[in-house]
């Protein structure tokens, strides 16, 4: 396997993953009745999941 290919391999898990850890957020949030803060723009806002 050439350098590029395990590069491109490892970024496809690392962002798989990331959606995962992106979704077990959001399940945790409601479980658990709490705000989720995020960054729009220049701002930081709280939103309920």
């Amino acid at each position: 396997m050439t350098t590029i290919k395990k590069q491109t391999e490892l970024h496809n898990k690392i962002i798989k993953g990331m959606e995962k850890v992106y979704e077990k957020l959001l399940e945790f949030k409601k479980q658990k009745n709490s705000e989720l803060v995020i960054i729009q723009g220049n701002e930081i806002v709280k939103i309920k999941p």
